[in-house]
């Protein structure tokens, strides 16, 4: 049963206020990880379909984060049509921290300090549950595909390829 449990940080404190069940999975993460989602893949067991990593774009009017399965990668054009814009790109990483407030390979879709357009990939709908980073390096949540939507303002769309 997935518990309501914050572990200090803003995605976890930002469903412990909105009342989303969740639960929280870690690891030690290794700093010589080249990919830190399949890093929790491995670390944590868990199927790369279920396992969603976030993505901030650039729209060229502002950022934009795409959810997106680990196992897959964001498709740039699916992306800028579900936002409606002509293209992204991907954000600048130091851009992409100063503005969620999360380091990169620890970017949650949820908690962060602005709130920017958001697409989940519709594959999270095939699952009960996904796991997204809880705002940290080794630190995942397990939580519901509509409660990710609704805390987040998220759109579903087919982002990934």
């Amino acid at each position: 049963m997935p518990r309501k449990d914050s572990v200090g940080t803003p995605a976890t404190v930002t469903l412990t206020a909105a009342g989303v069940a969740f639960s929280v999975h870690t690891y030690d993460h290794d700093p010589a990880a080249r990919s830190f989602g399949m890093e929790a893949v491995e670390a944590l067991g868990l199927p790369a379909d279920q396992m969603f990593k976030t993505l901030l774009v650039d729209t060229g009017a502002g950022l934009a984060v795409g959810v997106v399965p680990v196992s897959g990668q964001l498709d740039f054009k699916a992306m800028a049509q579900a936002l409606g814009v002509k293209k992204v790109e991907m954000a600048d990483p130091r851009i992409a921290e100063r503005t969620t407030g999360y380091v990169v390979g620890g970017i949650s879709p949820v908690g962060q300090k602005r709130s920017l357009p958001t697409v989940l990939d519709e594959t999270a709908e095939l699952f009960d549950v996904v796991y997204v980073s809880g705002g940290r390096r080794g630190l995942d949540i397990g939580v519901a595909p509509a409660d990710l939507v609704r805390v987040t303002g998220a759109k579903v769309a087919d982002i990934s390829r």
